[in-house]
Protein backbone atom coordinates (compact mmCIF):
# COMPACT_ATOMS: atom_id res chain seq x y z
CA UNK A 1 0.00 0.00 0.00
CA UNK A 2 1.01 3.48 -0.58
CA UNK A 3 0.00 6.85 0.40
CA UNK A 4 0.12 9.28 -2.51
CA UNK A 5 0.12 12.44 -0.56
CA UNK A 6 3.42 11.33 0.97
CA UNK A 7 5.28 10.57 -1.74
CA UNK A 8 3.97 14.07 -4.17
CA UNK A 9 5.24 16.94 -2.84
CA UNK A 10 5.68 20.34 -4.62
CA UNK A 11 8.79 22.39 -3.48
CA UNK A 12 8.75 25.90 -2.86
CA UNK A 13 5.19 26.54 -4.74
CA UNK A 14 6.99 28.36 -7.61
CA UNK A 15 3.35 29.55 -9.66
CA UNK A 16 2.11 33.10 -8.23
CA UNK A 17 -0.87 32.78 -9.60
CA UNK A 18 -2.71 30.22 -7.71
CA UNK A 19 -4.42 29.44 -4.22
CA UNK A 20 -1.43 27.65 -2.35
CA UNK A 21 -3.25 27.14 1.09
CA UNK A 22 -5.77 25.22 -1.74
CA UNK A 23 -3.02 22.34 -2.09
CA UNK A 24 -4.13 19.00 -2.20
CA UNK A 25 -2.89 15.69 -3.13
CA UNK A 26 -4.74 13.18 -2.74
CA UNK A 27 -4.05 11.44 0.37
CA UNK A 28 -5.26 7.75 0.09
CA UNK A 29 -3.90 4.77 0.90
CA UNK A 30 -3.86 2.07 -2.00
CA UNK A 31 -2.92 -0.45 -4.10
CA UNK A 32 -1.02 1.00 -6.94
CA UNK A 33 -1.39 -1.87 -8.91
CA UNK A 34 -5.21 -1.98 -8.57
CA UNK A 35 -5.77 1.27 -10.92
CA UNK A 36 -6.64 0.95 -14.29
CA UNK A 37 -8.37 4.06 -14.65
CA UNK A 38 -6.98 7.64 -13.73
CA UNK A 39 -9.69 10.64 -14.16
CA UNK A 40 -7.50 13.68 -14.22
CA UNK A 41 -9.81 16.96 -13.30
CA UNK A 42 -8.34 20.68 -13.13
CA UNK A 43 -7.56 21.77 -10.31
CA UNK A 44 -8.32 21.51 -6.35
CA UNK A 45 -11.16 23.42 -4.80
CA UNK A 46 -10.64 26.61 -3.04
CA UNK A 47 -12.54 25.04 -0.41
CA UNK A 48 -10.95 21.80 1.15
CA UNK A 49 -14.92 20.84 1.91
CA UNK A 50 -15.24 20.76 -1.86
CA UNK A 51 -12.26 18.34 -2.39
CA UNK A 52 -12.38 14.22 -3.30
CA UNK A 53 -10.74 13.00 0.05
CA UNK A 54 -10.10 13.99 3.47
CA UNK A 55 -7.84 12.33 6.02
CA UNK A 56 -7.03 8.89 3.44
CA UNK A 57 -11.03 9.06 2.63
CA UNK A 58 -13.37 9.49 0.26
CA UNK A 59 -15.38 13.09 1.47
CA UNK A 60 -18.86 11.99 1.40
CA UNK A 61 -21.18 15.12 -0.07
CA UNK A 62 -17.78 17.29 -1.23
CA UNK A 63 -18.87 18.38 -4.36
CA UNK A 64 -16.31 16.79 -6.68
CA UNK A 65 -17.25 13.52 -5.20
CA UNK A 66 -21.19 14.23 -6.12
CA UNK A 67 -20.87 15.76 -9.52
CA UNK A 68 -18.18 12.17 -9.93
CA UNK A 69 -20.34 9.82 -8.95
CA UNK A 70 -23.54 11.58 -11.01
CA UNK A 71 -20.89 10.96 -14.16
CA UNK A 72 -20.68 7.50 -13.37
CA UNK A 73 -24.02 6.89 -12.70
CA UNK A 74 -24.72 9.08 -16.03
CA UNK A 75 -22.67 6.54 -18.05
CA UNK A 76 -24.30 3.38 -16.72
CA UNK A 77 -22.01 2.72 -14.25
CA UNK A 78 -23.81 1.16 -10.57
CA UNK A 79 -22.36 3.88 -8.05
CA UNK A 80 -24.02 5.65 -5.27
CA UNK A 81 -20.61 7.08 -3.61
CA UNK A 82 -17.10 7.87 -4.33
CA UNK A 83 -15.82 4.89 -2.48
CA UNK A 84 -17.74 2.31 -5.38
CA UNK A 85 -16.14 4.74 -8.15
CA UNK A 86 -12.60 3.69 -6.70
CA UNK A 87 -14.03 0.03 -6.44
CA UNK A 88 -13.98 0.02 -10.18
CA UNK A 89 -9.87 0.66 -10.41
CA UNK A 90 -10.31 4.84 -10.81
CA UNK A 91 -8.07 6.83 -9.09
CA UNK A 92 -8.94 10.66 -9.08
CA UNK A 93 -6.26 13.35 -9.39
CA UNK A 94 -6.05 16.99 -10.58
CA UNK A 95 -3.82 18.72 -13.10
CA UNK A 96 -3.16 21.44 -10.68
CA UNK A 97 -2.54 20.94 -7.39
CA UNK A 98 -3.39 24.64 -6.04
CA UNK A 99 -7.06 26.24 -6.17
CA UNK A 100 -7.88 28.33 -9.03
CA UNK A 101 -7.68 31.93 -8.66
CA UNK A 102 -9.27 33.60 -11.31
CA UNK A 103 -11.46 31.77 -14.32
CA UNK A 104 -8.33 30.31 -16.71
CA UNK A 105 -4.96 28.71 -15.20
CA UNK A 106 -2.06 30.22 -16.74
CA UNK A 107 -0.10 27.72 -19.11
CA UNK A 108 3.03 28.02 -16.80
CA UNK A 109 1.49 27.24 -14.07
CA UNK A 110 -0.15 24.05 -15.70
CA UNK A 111 3.17 23.06 -17.15
CA UNK A 112 4.75 23.47 -13.40
CA UNK A 113 2.22 21.07 -11.98
CA UNK A 114 2.38 18.65 -14.59
CA UNK A 115 5.66 17.69 -13.25
CA UNK A 116 3.73 16.68 -9.72
CA UNK A 117 1.63 14.90 -12.30
CA UNK A 118 4.23 13.03 -13.65
CA UNK A 119 5.36 11.46 -10.87
CA UNK A 120 1.97 11.04 -9.28
CA UNK A 121 0.87 9.01 -12.97
CA UNK A 122 4.91 6.99 -12.34
CA UNK A 123 3.28 5.13 -9.43
CA UNK A 124 0.37 2.82 -11.52
CA UNK A 125 1.93 0.51 -13.61
CA UNK A 126 -1.32 -0.92 -14.90
CA UNK A 127 -3.12 2.07 -15.77
CA UNK A 128 -5.03 0.86 -19.37
CA UNK A 129 -7.32 4.34 -19.38
CA UNK A 130 -6.56 8.45 -19.19
CA UNK A 131 -9.70 10.63 -18.43
CA UNK A 132 -8.77 13.82 -19.26
CA UNK A 133 -11.56 16.01 -17.91
CA UNK A 134 -11.11 19.43 -19.55
CA UNK A 135 -8.26 21.99 -20.93
CA UNK A 136 -6.16 21.84 -18.12
CA UNK A 137 -5.87 18.09 -18.05
CA UNK A 138 -5.17 18.06 -21.27
CA UNK A 139 -2.15 20.50 -21.41
CA UNK A 140 -0.84 18.80 -18.34
CA UNK A 141 -0.48 15.59 -20.13
CA UNK A 142 0.87 16.56 -23.06
CA UNK A 143 3.30 18.86 -21.19
CA UNK A 144 4.72 16.05 -19.68
CA UNK A 145 4.67 14.09 -22.73
CA UNK A 146 6.70 17.46 -24.44
CA UNK A 147 9.43 17.01 -21.25
CA UNK A 148 9.74 13.62 -22.48
CA UNK A 149 10.29 14.45 -25.71
CA UNK A 150 7.57 12.60 -26.88
CA UNK A 151 4.70 14.45 -29.46
CA UNK A 152 1.46 15.49 -28.12
CA UNK A 153 -0.89 13.00 -26.58
CA UNK A 154 -3.94 15.12 -27.74
CA UNK A 155 -3.55 17.06 -30.62
CA UNK A 156 -4.73 21.08 -30.51
CA UNK A 157 -8.29 21.85 -30.88
CA UNK A 158 -11.79 22.03 -29.56
CA UNK A 159 -12.63 18.61 -27.31
CA UNK A 160 -15.26 18.51 -29.38
CA UNK A 161 -14.13 17.67 -32.29
CA UNK A 162 -10.85 15.55 -31.33
CA UNK A 163 -13.22 13.21 -29.06
CA UNK A 164 -14.28 10.87 -31.88
CA UNK A 165 -10.35 9.35 -32.59
CA UNK A 166 -8.46 6.96 -30.56
CA UNK A 167 -5.08 8.28 -28.86
CA UNK A 168 -3.14 6.53 -26.97
CA UNK A 169 -0.19 7.29 -24.54
CA UNK A 170 2.55 4.70 -23.44
CA UNK A 171 0.19 1.88 -23.63
CA UNK A 172 -2.90 3.63 -22.18
CA UNK A 173 -5.71 5.03 -24.28
CA UNK A 174 -6.54 8.59 -23.51
CA UNK A 175 -10.12 10.11 -23.39
CA UNK A 176 -10.17 14.16 -24.08
CA UNK A 177 -13.48 15.14 -21.94
CA UNK A 178 -14.64 17.86 -20.42
CA UNK A 179 -14.88 18.65 -16.94
CA UNK A 180 -16.97 16.66 -14.47
CA UNK A 181 -16.28 18.12 -10.85
CA UNK A 182 -17.65 20.98 -9.52
CA UNK A 183 -20.74 23.00 -10.42
CA UNK A 184 -19.88 23.23 -14.02
CA UNK A 185 -20.94 19.67 -14.56
CA UNK A 186 -24.59 21.29 -13.97
CA UNK A 187 -24.97 23.86 -16.22
CA UNK A 188 -24.24 21.97 -19.62
CA UNK A 189 -26.45 18.99 -20.40
CA UNK A 190 -24.52 18.36 -23.88
CA UNK A 191 -21.13 18.47 -22.40
CA UNK A 192 -22.78 15.86 -19.56
CA UNK A 193 -23.78 13.79 -22.01
CA UNK A 194 -20.54 13.61 -24.58
CA UNK A 195 -18.55 13.29 -20.22
CA UNK A 196 -21.10 9.84 -19.53
CA UNK A 197 -20.16 8.62 -23.10
CA UNK A 198 -16.40 9.12 -22.21
CA UNK A 199 -16.27 7.57 -19.09
CA UNK A 200 -18.57 4.61 -20.19
CA UNK A 201 -15.69 4.05 -23.16
CA UNK A 202 -12.97 4.12 -20.23
CA UNK A 203 -14.72 1.61 -18.23
CA UNK A 204 -15.46 -0.87 -21.27
CA UNK A 205 -11.26 -0.67 -22.25
CA UNK A 206 -10.35 -1.14 -18.64
CA UNK A 207 -12.07 -4.62 -18.00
Amino acid sequence: MVTISACIRCEGFPCTNVDHDAYRVPDLDLDPTSVGIVLISEAAPGDPADYYFADGQPQAGALFAQTTVLAFQDAGAKVTSLQDVLDLGVYLTTAVKCGKIGYTIQTATVAACSELLAQELARFPNVKTLLLMGDVAIKAVNAIARRAGERRVIPSGATYKLRGAAYTWRGARVFPSYLQAGPSFFIEKSKRRMIAEDIRAALAGSL
